[in-house]
């Protein structure tokens, strides 16, 4: 798949569409996605890496809890992690090592992920979905 995800025109907010061969494409996508709009990712060292395990009511609330951990790893630790690994992922849970650094210049904020339009479709050609985030 050579798209990754695609910047979609939002009145107030940032919107990404974001594709991927399955599950675990997708959820490095759109944090490669939301990477992009706080940094270049292409500035950042992949010094730090964190194991994220997490759980959630269904998939769409795993994706916001999965880039909602990633964006709070972030801001606590002034890094943007633009690289990840999904070592497992099912509807409900997700194991993933997320890779990343400090970045010298934000380009971008993101105050948080929104359940805004958010809608993951899997079919036999893969998986996609389009995020909002709060900015």
């Amino acid at each position: 798949m050579k798209r990754r995800f695609q910047e979609i025109e939002h009145t107030a907010d940032i919107a990404i569409r974001v594709w991927g061969r399955d599950l675990a494409e997708l959820f490095a996508n759109a944090a490669y996605g939301m990477a992009c709009q706080l940094a270049d990712p292409a500035a950042v060292t992949l010094s730090v890496e964190h194991e994220v395990e997490l759980e959630a009511y269904d998939l769409e609330t795993l994706l916001v809890t999965w880039l909602g951990e990633l964006l709070y790893l972030g801001e606590r630790d002034g890094m943007v992690f633009p690289a990840c690994q999904v070592l497992e992922i099912t509807a409900t849970t997700v194991r993933a090592v997320a890779q990343g650094g400090p970045v010298e210049e934000y380009h971008g904020h993101v105050k948080a992920v929104t359940f805004s339009n958010l809608n993951v479709e899997c079919t036999d050609a893969g998986c996609e979905t389009m995020i909002v985030f709060d900015v």
